[in-house]
């Protein structure tokens, strides 16, 4: 997988030489965390938090809501990455706070000040849940630093990352000396580092080419990238396509070949098809999810002659990076025979599908639609006038009835106010998470 890093400082994403150095500056974060999220989760790092230099939680928060993000710096208690969890962030890096002994007592360097603080990762893998968890193992010359790479900790890297991996799913592995040079990845370290644990690794410092996702990938290792997205020299969908496990195959999809299931905004599984490396830069290009069709031996986009397209929104590969999902907003039917699934299932009523249809009817107005002539004043009328009567409901069919209107009424506020009910479900699930 490519990892996308967006690095934070004063409220502008930016790109540092070994951590120190200003290479680059962008104002224009939560459009590049859109853009990478069609290729992977993306890395936002608070550097501020991470310096003790205040924080960018505002921005932060408005790119969980952008995209797919693992986030780090700065999360010194289990407190702050409860939080994280609770606004969208589908992962939280743990850093300086994983490597200092809480009491400065016993075995770690310089007094104590220094070792694997046990307790801290086993709150925080209890509380957020191991899957949630990625430590970041910076290090340079083969030994662990923190506090924004400026303090050497005296611990071995692989050491290190042996004590920690029983609390963490993934580590994230910086070679500090390389980070913003683009001069290439040391593999050494992480060669060493692949040999030593058995969890994920993502690693990260100065790759700088595809031949070094490519080689990453045959280690069973992940990419992030940060300097080179930023000035062109690797391409985003280059990268991704070179991080896949195409090798593999199989004798359904052939040599070359993955297997790609497109999957709707709302969760409804739409086709499945084939793909390969042209039909992929294809879809990523274009924009629209594109496939190899094996009877005609061709490319092929979906929807390009019936005009049922399938825009595409991201794509993401499975843990042994042989199968990709897609998630695609399908223009109409999916299927050949006309129905809306090419699993034979009529279109989920959803949330999401009735916000569509709403939205529809105010941006084009047919003669006779009720929902048109919802403006304002009148709609917040009928939530109260429905809230109400649902309240006085009594039997089971008069609340299923009422209830109904209420949601109906209540999606048309919200649209109308320009708020998804992506947005709404999110609050609810950061509420269930904290």
């Amino acid at each position: 997988m490519v990892i996308a890093s967006i690095d934070i400082r004063n409220g502008k994403a930016v790109q540092l030489k070994q951590g120190s150095e200003l290479m680059l500056e962008r104002d224009n974060a939560e459009e590049l965390a859109v853009e990478f999220d069609r290729y992977g989760e993306v890395a936002v790092i608070d550097l501020d938090a991470a310096m003790g230099k205040g924080d960018n939680g505002g921005l932060v928060k408005r790119l969980l809501r952008k995209a797919e993000c693992r986030v780090g710096g700065g999360v010194r208690t289990v407190e702050q990455a409860r939080e994280l969890v609770s606004l969208g962030a589908v992962k939280v890096i743990a850093g300086s706070a994983v490597f200092r002994n809480p009491d400065r007592r016993g075995a770690g360097i310089a007094g104590g000040e220094f070792a694997v603080n046990v307790p801290f990762l086993e709150s925080l893998a209890r509380k957020i849940g191991r899957e949630r968890v990625i430590v970041a193992v910076d290090a340079r010359n083969g030994g662990i630093v923190v506090d924004g790479w400026k303090t050497p900790t005296g611990l071995n890297l692989i050491e290190a990352s042996r004590q920690v991996e029983p609390y963490a799913s993934e580590l994230l592995f910086t070679g500090v000396e390389r980070e913003g040079t683009m001069t290439g990845i040391d593999m050494a370290p992480v060669k060493a580092l692949r040999e030593a644990v058995s969890c994920k690794i993502t690693a990260a410092g100065g790759v700088s080419t595809i031949q070094e996702i490519e080689e990453l990938a045959a280690l069973g290792c992940d990419v992030q990238l940060g300097m080179a997205l930023y000035t062109g020299t690797i391409n985003p969908a280059e990268a991704f396509i070179a991080s896949l496990n195409w090798k593999k195959g199989s004798s359904v999809s052939g040599p070359d070949m993955l297997p790609l299931i497109v999957q709707s905004p709302g969760g409804q599984v739409l086709m499945i098809g084939f793909t390969d490396r042209e039909a992929l830069e294809a879809a990523f290009d274009r924009g629209y999810v594109c496939f190899h069709s094996r009877t005609r031996d061709t490319l092929w986009m979906k929807g390009e002659h019936s005009g049922n397209t399938l825009r595409l929104l991201r794509i993401r590969a499975d843990c042994d990076r042989d199968a990709l999902l897609a998630l695609a907003e399908p223009a109409g039917p999916v299927c050949h025979t006309g129905a809306w699934s090419c699993f034979g299932t009529d279109r989920r009523y959803t949330w999401e599908y009735l916000q569509a249809i709403i939205a529809e009817r105010f941006r084009n107005p047919v003669p006779g639609s009720y929902t048109a002539t919802l403006d304002e004043e009148l709609v917040r009328e009928k939530v109260l006038e429905e809230a109400e009567e649902l309240c006085e409901a009594k039997t089971r069919d008069e609340i299923v009835w009422e209830a109904a209107d209420l949601i109906y009424f209540t999606t048309a506020l919200i649209t109308r106010s320009g708020i998804g009910v992506d947005e709404v479900l999110n609050e609810l699930d950061r509420r269930h998470k904290k």
